[in-house]
């Protein structure tokens, strides 16, 4: 009888504990909130995206004070959950209980809500008297050898392996702001940080799979918030790079999309891309010509983000919130924006701009055709729609200063550039460039020497728009194709046999070409006229382009001389700005000018930029 009682009890027991744990797994369960966290005084209200199992049909309460939830809605399989939250202006920072009910139980989630710190330098912008400098943390230091590589990494790893990650990180950059402040820079740009699908091949931080997480190669939040905060502290601002078109192949969302038209299209089924903007641009294409690129899978691989979906239009302007205002950035370089519609695009900007008026954001619109890439500068409706960027990258004069100096193209082609200015609602605004991150290096190019690059150089930081230099162009980097482009700089890893870091250690040709450069920073910060001055064409020829740049009563005439010869230029003075001219004055590489009455005649050194100052 005994043996009988316990056997009943244990039967009883087991019955018990097996029924729990079913209705546990009957609760709503919820392993990821996204944003994790929001602020008190915000001028945005968030929508979570409640990420678990069981979500469906959830009901949502809060007996926080100052705190609404306006509405909720959950996807059909019940692995994802959204909330609107409404946070009133005297809502206290605290822990946000949020109640989420069903059918089968109930549970709790918390949303941490904080004070805003440090609002006077977040979102501020970056202006035409900034030199902006793009690095890929991978490739620039290692400041942190614990992640090299960090525990549990499944993929590559290792200095000899081309696309594998090298080891450079968040605190490689803040150790190495010295550098940049000593060569002239007051802005970084980094690729992207996010967390990635940890492949070897995703060093480069295109591959998203956490929208709200640091990837654990480069670091993490509190690494980040140190190098935004020391560059700062240093006069530097800091662009954060926004990926918008497309996530990483391993995301959760490639195989379980929060909508049914979050993705364009499914990984067994989608269009391939298309990567022509003409028939975005068009206004007599068809949506056949469309699709392709605004859906087409990016490599044919990459998930296409829909943010054209409401709800993914929502959660990707709230992204950019939280990144703004946990780390605080002055802008944002938005990746392959014509992949996005332009609506999408507006209405983000919109979002964002609420909390951060001020905000810069730069559009990548990858192509040599300036009635391409106006199109999408914002502040004006193209199409009945304004995108919202403040300005776009000057790809088409990038392909010009390589085509003058490198392949012996006609000096018109800069002309033809810059007289298609009328199309950009601010030229000097323009983010301008003669390399990045997915392009041969300068250097690498048939034909290129150090002369050529240094004259690009010039040429840049002399032209409107705000100057870009690609890491380790400023020593002379060598490079072809991706990812060849992309090598590590010198003395930032160890083991390196040379640092570019400091003059010492510099090798004759580095140190000529960071001087140049580093001379032509400062020239940019004393000369209003290069910041955003108007600028006159004086003369063009197959060889030469002459023009002046002026604000007020700083005047300076820039002659380019892309020959391998010498070559005397004459300007008129009759009907130009010259007309009144009374001395000139070498500044920069210049030999003496000779003025008459009616001309004034320079001399040009080969392959040479030679900047004069006028009274």
């Amino acid at each position: 009888m005994k043996q009988l009682i316990v056997r009943t009890r244990a039967f009883l027991l087991a019955a018990l504990i097996v029924g729990c744990s079913l209705a546990a797994l009957a609760q709503p369960q919820v392993r990821k909130v996204e944003p994790p966290n929001w602020w008190v005084g915000m001028a945005h209200d968030p929508m979570l995206l409640l990420t678990g199992e069981q979500l469906e049909k959830a009901e949502v309460s809060t007996r926080y004070p100052g705190v609404t939830v306006k509405r909720s809605q959950s996807s059909g399989d019940g692995h994802y959950l959204f909330i609107w939250l409404r946070i009133a202006k005297d809502a206290v920072p605290g822990k946000a209980e949020l109640k989420l009910r069903t059918a089968a139980g109930s549970s709790k989630v918390v949303l941490p809500l904080e004070k805003r710190t440090r609002i006077a330098e977040t979102g501020n912008g970056i202006h035409t008297d900034d030199i902006l400098y793009l690095l890929m943390p991978d490739r620039f230091a290692d400041g942190d050898m614990t992640n090299d590589p960090p525990p549990n990494m499944t993929g590559g790893f290792g200095r000899e392996i081309p696309i594998a990650y090298h080891g450079g990180d968040l605190k490689g950059v803040t150790q190495h702001l010295d550098y940049l402040k000593e060569l002239g820079v007051t802005a970084i740009w980094l690729t992207p940080w996010w967390k990635n699908d940890d492949n070897a091949g995703d060093y480069h931080g295109y591959h998203v799979t956490d929208f709200y997480a640091v990837d654990e190669h480069f670091g993490d939040m509190r690494d980040l918030r140190e190098m935004v905060s020391a560059a700062h502290k240093m006069g530097i601002k800091v662009v954060s790079d926004y990926v918008a078109n497309h996530t990483g192949p391993h995301n959760l969302w490639a195989k379980l999309p929060p909508t049914p038209t979050w993705l364009h299209g499914t990984v067994e089924h989608h269009l391939a891309p298309k990567y022509d903007f003409w028939p975005l641009v068009d206004v007599h294409a068809t949506e056949r010509d469309r699709r392709p690129v605004l859906e087409g899978w990016f490599a044919n691989k990459l998930p296409d983000l829909n943010p054209d979906d409401p709800l993914l239009g929502e959660y990707l302007a709230d992204n950019a919130i939280w990144w703004m205002e946990s780390a605080h950035f002055d802008g944002y370089r938005l990746d392959t924006v014509p992949y996005s519609s332009r609506e999408f695009w507006g209405k983000w900007h919109r979002t964002l701009r609420q909390c951060y008026p001020k905000v810069t954001t730069v559009g990548e619109v990858r192509d040599e055709d300036v009635l391409i890439t106006s199109y999408y500068e914002g502040g004006r409706k193209m199409q009945g729609v304004d995108s919202g960027l403040t300005t776009v990258f000057d790809f088409p004069l990038e392909a010009a200063i390589r085509g003058v100096l490198l392949r012996s193209d006609s000096a018109t082609r800069l002309a033809r550039i810059l007289q298609h200015d009328y199309l950009y609602q601010n030229p000097n605004g323009l983010y301008t460039l003669f390399g990045n991150h997915d392009d041969r290096r300068f250097m690498g190019e048939t034909g290129a020497d150090v002369a050529k690059l240094k004259a690009a150089f010039s040429l840049l930081f002399t032209l409107r728009g705000i100057p870009g230099i690609y890491y380790g162009d400023e020593i002379a980097m060598s490079g072809g194709d991706d990812p060849d482009n992309r090598h590590d700089f010198p003395g930032g890893f160890p083991g390196d046999k040379h640092s570019a870091f400091a003059a010492s250690g510099r090798t004759p040709e580095e140190q000529d070409v960071f001087a140049h450069l580093q001379r032509l920073t400062r020239l940019h910060k004393q000369h209003p006229a290069l910041e955003d001055g108007n600028l006159v064409l004086l003369d063009v020829s197959e060889h030469c382009l002459a023009f002046l740049r002026s604000k007020g009563n700083d005047r300076l005439l820039i002659v380019l001389n892309a020959s391998s010869s010498e070559q005397k230029i004459e300007l008129m003075r009759a009907d130009t700005p010259l007309v009144k001219l009374a001395a000139v004055q070498p500044v920069f590489e210049a030999a003496p000018a000779r003025l008459d009455a009616d001309k004034l005649s320079v001399t040009a050194a080969p392959v040479s930029v030679s900047i004069y100052a006028l009274k």
